[in-house]
């Protein structure tokens, strides 16, 4: 078996994740000169470049990153046959997820699963965007990639959006379609989506790509067209366009993940029609490491916190 010069091969993942070869020589507890002596020797023994050095920048190779991609799953591996035999059971864990998910649905809900599962040591990114599948991100993600090949996905939520307000902008809907004489009940039981249109709507570019569109793909479900009159107020994410919900600057519309109406007071969950937007959310791991311990462990809380929820059916 002819194998690279193993000691460089921490020295290169180190280096490559952290973007530096002194901070690599921080965690490493060495000297800069003895980590660039490692990435030398490796480079030399390969016969390729491994990093781009320009002034103060550095940056991997397309062999590099190629490499990288191999060692770091490598290392990870050896890493969590070690804590197996060590009797850790490698339940030390990373997980990746979207930020809105994770501060709206997770966070919450960790208490519960250090209650359940205490030896679960969980390490949580949020991401802005979908993280990408790979281990030197994290060792399991929550994401809306549909499939990678070596990963197993297993679906939490199918994103749907309705319409919310605040408790006192509904009073003062349903008190102007009574004198409208649209409706009759004190609280309607089921709303015409063209009502909708009169008033104030929080558009979230986040939900769509685009402002606007989130209006106009629920609209449209309902065969209503966006009225060019329409009074629309964009905002770039969710969570903003529910801070002007609960300040009764209009009406926004949301998803299960974001809020819970029966849990909140100050929001109301408008009685109109779900529009699925084609998205859905997953939790995505190596499928080589499913009988991990902790991945398990993690896999099967979330998935009965799904169900529990209502994200899944039952």
């Amino acid at each position: 078996m002819k194998l690279p010069p193993l000691k460089a091969l921490p020295v290169f993942e180190a280096v490559a994740r952290l973007n530096s070869f002194s901070r690599a020589a921080e965690e490493l507890r060495v000297s800069q000169s003895a980590v660039s002596h490692r990435i030398r020797q490796l480079e030399d023994y390969l016969g390729e470049a491994l990093f781009l050095r320009g002034g103060r920048r550095l940056s991997l190779t397309d062999e590099g990153r190629a490499y990288l991609e191999t060692v770091s799953a490598a290392l990870g591996q050896i890493e969590r046959a070690s804590e197996q035999l060590q009797g850790r059971g490698g339940t030390r864990l990373r997980l990746a997820a979207h930020s809105s998910f994770a501060v709206r649905w997770l966070i919450p809900r960790m208490q519960d699963l250090q209650r359940r599962h205490p030896e679960v040591e969980l390490m949580l990114e949020m991401m802005d965007d979908a993280p990408a599948l790979s281990e030197r991100v994290a060792d399991a993600f929550i994401t809306l990639h549909a499939r990678q090949r070596g990963f197993t996905t297993e679906a939490l939520y199918r994103e749907r959006l309705f319409p919310i307000c605040s408790r006192g902008f509904w009073q003062r809907v349903c008190a102007d379609l009574r004198q409208d004489g649209l409706i009759d009940d004190d609280v309607p039981q089921r709303l015409d989506p063209a009502w909708l249109t009169r008033y104030p709507l929080l558009s979230a570019s986040s939900i769509m790509g685009q402002p606007g569109e989130d209006w106009q793909t629920w609209l449209a479900a309902g065969g209503v067209r966006l009225p060019d009159t329409a009074r629309m107020q964009h905002f770039s994410h969710m969570l903003m366009a529910h801070a002007a919900t609960r300040h009764h600057q209009g009406i926004a519309l949301t998803n299960d993940y974001m809020i819970d109406t029966a849990d909140d007071p100050d929001l109301v969950r408008l009685p109109c029609y779900t529009v699925y937007t084609g998205d859905t959310f997953r939790f995505a791991y190596k499928s080589s490491r499913r009988n991990e311990p902790g991945l398990r462990l993690l896999r099967d809380w979330l998935l009965q916190q799904a169900r529990q929820s209502g994200l899944l059916p039952g």
